[in-house]
């Protein structure tokens, strides 16, 4: 068998052969396999499996390993062990945190509603489901007591409040403090009221946010927005006021004229404001107009002004503003009167303006002076037989060409917090 082996070969071979007693009867099977597996392995072989049944048998004598465990252990790292399981672990974490937070946020965003900041009761339902009636305790709170008197009137009573989100409100409550007093025809032109107010939205007008009716004690009030900075009236006559500028005057009256606008479109029918003047609009921090309808009611309530008659009156508020005169006066009598000398073209125009701004380095430039007694000229005077008066909506158009003022630009840039909640709340809806 071992004639072809080299002498290194038959000397392996000669020593596992001395290894094995021969006359050891429980060995012969051992030397029966031996003998087999010289065949089909080479001494070299054969002499590494020795050494390992020889380990394995001084290591662990009473007990016999699996072939695939042993080749298992030694085809898997110790390592790779222990890093499975924890990489595992770090997984299910991190997508149980990526669920969580998915439907945190999600539960976030449906929950963002109007008035959702710092307030509560129904004035969470503003601008949802229309102006909302709020508690009486909290209008109390909000107007600390209602000691806070901004203005006054026969039949009603001004106080000015702050929410508890720092929204500024105007509070305008009824005179009347028993229900003995408060007519059927009272309550029918309070709803009224409310319900037509209701149906403005808009950045240049003093928007209804809501209204508070019981009975014990005896309330009726109408919630509006706040304007901190006074009315037009007082900036324009009163010398204590702060003054206004050319272009801030112009940004008022594109303001009006787009909240005008917004109000003849609004139908059926539309709403149109009675008592449009200098002394109803009022100014925001940054100098913006609102237009404000804070009068209780007229007994003429259901008697809305037609279009004519506002156009009329905004061409006499233009007037107003660019030559710093009342409406009227003991001396000029009606306004219109006093400038039609200037509108026909008796007196030069320039001599017109407001003579802060003449003295002031915010001088009212000539064109836009004519330009502006154009529109006046068309707002003030009657049409022509056979022509239609001139719409809001064409007034408007030719006051931008003059002042410029997008509508986002003649609006409040500040927005009340209520103004932004709404934004967001319709933008869900939509």
């Amino acid at each position: 068998m071992f004639a072809s082996e080299t002498p290194s070969e038959s000397k392996e071979h000669s020593s596992i052969s001395e290894s094995v007693p021969h006359d050891s009867a429980g060995f012969e099977p051992c030397r029966k396999c031996l003998a087999k597996t010289v065949h089909s392995a080479t001494p070299g072989r054969l002499l590494q499996a020795r050494e390992l049944a020889s380990n394995q048998t001084q290591t662990h004598p009473k007990s016999q390993s699996s072939p695939v465990q042993s080749s298992a252990s030694h085809l898997v790292p110790r390592w790779a062990i222990y890093a499975l399981p924890v990489a595992g672990v770090l997984f299910i974490a991190a997508v149980a945190t990526a669920i969580y937070v998915f439907f945190s946020r999600r539960k976030k965003d449906n929950t963002v509603m109007p008035w959702a900041t710092g307030l509560s009761g129904q004035l969470k339902k503003a601008f949802v489901t229309g102006v909302p009636s709020l508690e009486r305790t909290e209008l109390e709170a909000a107007c600390e007591g209602f000691i806070n008197v901004i203005g006054t009137l026969p039949e009603c009573t001004l106080y000015k409040g702050t929410l508890s989100s720092g929204v500024e409100i105007a509070v305008l409550s009824t005179s009347v403090n028993s229900a003995q007093q408060w007519s059927a025809r009272s309550e029918e032109q309070f709803s009224n009221k409310t319900s037509v107010l209701s149906r403005v939205n808009h950045k240049n007008f003093m928007n209804l946010i809501g209204y508070c009716a019981c009975e014990e004690p005896f309330t009726r009030m109408m919630v509006f927005e706040y304007a901190p900075c006074g009315s037009l009236f007082e900036h324009l006559h009163i010398r204590e006021a702060e003054h206004l500028d050319w272009k801030t005057r112009l940004r008022i009256i594109m303001g009006v004229a787009y909240c005008l606008e917004h109000m003849s479109q609004l139908d059926p029918p539309p709403l149109l404001p009675t008592n449009l003047s200098s002394s109803s609009i009022y100014l925001t921090e940054d100098n913006a107009a609102k237009i404000a309808d804070i009068e209780f009611w007229k007994d003429d309530i259901n008697k809305q002004d037609d279009q004519e008659s506002v156009v009329y009156k905004f061409g006499i508020l233009v007037l107003e503003v660019i030559s710093g005169r009342r409406p009227f006066s003991e001396d000029d009598r009606l306004l219109v009167l006093w400038a039609s000398s200037y509108l026909d073209g008796k007196r030069p125009l320039s001599a017109m303006a407001d003579r802060t701004l003449v003295r002031s380095s915010s001088a009212a430039p000539e064109k836009d002076v004519a330009a502006l007694c154009d529109v006046v000229r068309q707002c003030v005077r009657r049409p022509e037989a056979g022509k239609r008066a001139i719409s809001m909506g064409e007034v408007a158009r030719l006051v931008r060409g003059i002042a410029g003022f997008s509508p986002e630009q003649a609006a409040p840039r500040e927005k009340p917090l209520w103004w932004a909640e709404l934004e967001i709340a319709s933008s869900e809806t939509a």
